[in-house]
């Protein structure tokens, strides 16, 4: 079982998705957006898997335990997630998976769930995008499912993608969650990939880079893969000639700078309050980061203790994490620069 993390993971869980599905590997694929509950995004995609496998699994009855098992699953815990809806192909069994704790009941579906995977000679993937905001609650039942059908052999299992603050939010969840997964970091490319990133896509359709210009690119990504794609992208647009020039690269820069100014970077800040723009504010003037927090409460001329809800907040909300006890990092590459784009000057101290 995988955990990823950083900038990038959302596309390589795609292609993981992907390439699972051309061994033959059945998967689900969920975001976990703020305010829905984990089991109201897997059941209705269960429901879909186990309806695939009444058409081509040999002991079709272990299929309909499953089936019988997400009914009572869905029907127990309905008045705990008011948000599950899905579709009941059979009445519940009684005693499977319907007993109304979490932890039970999902250990108890995804074991019916994996008995009827292996009866049909299949395995199915869970892909799970921005786990982080999965609540810690159902994070230790999802991990506890996890471990079960792990133990006794069962072909279930998770790719999960999230924040850098992942590992430790399931650490907390459950303690052996970190000897249970697998947690790769999605980080900055090596300069030689990054380059190869960019000039092979161009060299295959006959463009040429002049010298210094991937430089250029790469100094301004940080060599990043989201953001490689974007510089790619721009360069690509406004360059009208092979090679491309180090004005092609300078007039991307500003059109790729500005697209994600408006999608990728303001999504993010639209969704804070002042007090919380200001404390991002203050960690831009410090630079990329991380920062201790004493330095954040220096530069807002607070105390640390009263910063300490809104550090709070903007952790649960994905905008910071904490790579060390005391400091304080941007989730997203380049956001200090985004910060100081949006909110220039002296006024946000006051």
């Amino acid at each position: 079982m995988v955990g990823l993390r950083g900038v990038g993971k959302t596309v390589l869980l795609a292609r993981m998705r992907e390439d699972a599905e051309k061994t033959g590997i059945q998967t689900i694929q969920v975001e976990a957006p703020e305010g829905r509950s984990l089991p109201s995004l897997l059941a209705p995609r269960l429901r879909q898997s186990l309806l695939y496998l009444s058409r081509v699994e040999r002991d079709k009855d272990l299929v309909r335990r499953a089936l019988r098992a997400l009914a009572g699953f869905a029907t127990a815990l309905k008045v705990k997630y008011g948000d599950i809806e899905v579709g009941l192909d059979l009445e519940p069994e009684p005693g499977l998976a319907d007993n109304g704790i979490l932890e039970d009941d999902l250990r108890s579906l995804f074991e019916a769930v994996g008995e009827a995977c292996r009866a049909g000679d299949k395995a199915l993937a869970l892909f799970v995008d921005e786990l982080q905001y999965v609540p810690e609650e159902q994070l230790a039942a999802l991990i506890m499912a996890l471990h079960h059908t792990a133990q006794r052999r069962l072909p279930v299992t998770l790719v999960g993608a999230g924040l850098p603050q992942l590992r430790g939010r399931m650490g907390k969840a459950k303690s052996y969650a970190e000897r249970l997964f697998d947690f790769p970091e999605v980080g900055p490319l090596s300069e030689d990939d990054a380059k190869l990133a960019i000039e092979k896509p161009a060299r295959d359709e006959g463009v040429q880079f002049e010298p210094d210009t991937l430089k250029q690119i790469l100094t301004h990504t940080h060599c990043y893969p989201y953001f490689l794609q974007e510089w790619g992208k721009h360069v690509w647009d406004v360059a009208e000639t092979s090679p491309i020039r180090a004005i092609d690269v300078e007039e991307a820069s500003k059109l790729a700078i500005a697209a994600l100014d408006e999608s990728f970077f303001r999504v993010r800040f639209d969704r804070m309050i002042p007090s919380e723009r200001r404390y991002l504010r203050a960690m831009a003037e410090l630079g990329p980061g991380p920062h201790r927090s004493g330095d954040i409460a220096a530069v807002l001329k607070q105390k640390v203790t009263s910063l300490g809800p809104i550090r709070s907040q903007l952790i649960a909300k994905g905008m910071v994490w904490s790579p060390g006890h005391g400091d304080t990092a941007f989730t997203v590459p380049l956001f200090d620069e985004f910060m100081k784009r949006t909110i220039p000057g002296d006024d946000w101290r006051s």
